[in-house]
């Protein structure tokens, strides 16, 4: 009795004293924290105050008892949206438009920044790179927009160039056949360049030794790369590896919203177009909350899935 009371003073002592070093380790930082603060009261409004919302998915949503005190329907909506014509079209969609960007996207910064990293002369490159992340602050209304003005069968530069070449046009915008390609060339054009920049930022940490080391053993610029450069660096492209699957069902909400025409509906619907016509335009909140919650919880086990292959390949891993 006496060595348990011993024992429990002294654990109490110990992480008492410990709340003491932290609450004094938080006040000698204390502008430190207030730094973060406003990133922190963003995330609870933002982030996690909504998130009572999901509770919606459960229940037969009623406009006079409001999201609480309306009845629960258990799992009734996700059954209704597993089981409709439009789960595999959606799902279809999503994935082949998803693993598209993956398979062409992903690697284009990866490629851009060792493209970059071989250049010699400074000035050069700095202007490659400043006009290759530019676009990343372009928002997808002025992208498609222009995309519109381009690629127009009345008086876009492409078809002009057609026309002079006595050549059909093309309504590129509006054709299924152009809609992938579409997607893929103005995703990489927007995102490869301020991807870039993660990837040369790791670049840096290179050491030369490892070059010279390799140019006397007789490896070219193509060998050291392979060699040397990527496995340097694999680390950082696993990590944006297991973001990228994470981020597999989201598809581009804004670019395949703005990109939709009549003719390619069927192949552009993905699951958060589909979410906001079922929700707003039907009014099905609760089915459209249950939608948006399936997806939440694959993108989850996709992204463990993914982080476990980073791991025991790359042997990096985020969690």
């Amino acid at each position: 009795m006496l060595g348990t009371a011993l024992t429990t003073q002294t654990t109490g002592s110990f992480f008492g004293k410990k709340r003491a070093d932290l609450k004094k380790r938080i006040w000698q930082h204390r502008w430190l924290y207030l730094f973060i603060l406003p990133c922190v009261i963003w995330l609870l409004v933002f982030c996690y105050y909504p998130m009572y919302g999901a509770t919606l998915a459960f229940k037969d949503y009623s406009y006079k008892l409001g999201i609480l005190n309306s009845p629960w329907a258990g799992l009734k909506h996700f059954r209704a949206f597993i089981y409709s014509p439009d789960f595999w079209r959606v799902i279809k969609n999503t994935l082949v438009i998803s693993g598209l960007k993956l398979l062409f996207s992903f690697p284009a910064p990866i490629l851009l920044a060792l493209l970059l990293n071989e250049v010699q002369a400074v000035r050069f490159k700095r202007v490659v790179q400043t006009f290759s992340y530019l676009p990343n602050f372009v928002s997808w209304v002025v992208v498609v927009s222009l995309m519109n003005v381009i690629f127009s069968p009345y008086g876009g530069v492409i078809n002009d160039l057609r026309k002079n070449a006595g050549l059909e046009t093309i309504f590129f915008m509006g054709s299924r056949e152009y809609f992938y390609p579409m997607v893929i060339l103005s995703d990489i054009w927007k995102n490869a360049g301020w991807g870039t920049i993660i990837y040369l930022s790791a670049l840096t940490s290179v050491s030369p030794e490892l070059y010279e080391a390799a140019a006397i053993d007789g490896a070219g610029r193509l060998k050291s790369t392979f060699y040397v450069t990527l496995p340097c660096i694999k680390g950082t492209i696993g990590i944006m590896f297991i973001n990228a699957v994470g981020g597999l069902l989201n598809a581009g909400f804004d670019q395949i919203l703005l990109l939709q025409q009549p003719d390619n509906q069927l192949i552009s619907d993905i699951l958060d177009t589909f979410v906001l016509k079922t929700g707003l335009s039907q009014g099905r909140f609760e089915y459209a909350t249950a939608i948006g919650l399936f997806k939440s919880v694959l993108s989850l086990v996709l992204m463990t899935l993914a982080n476990e292959v980073s791991k025991r390949t790359m042997e990096v891993s985020i969690f």
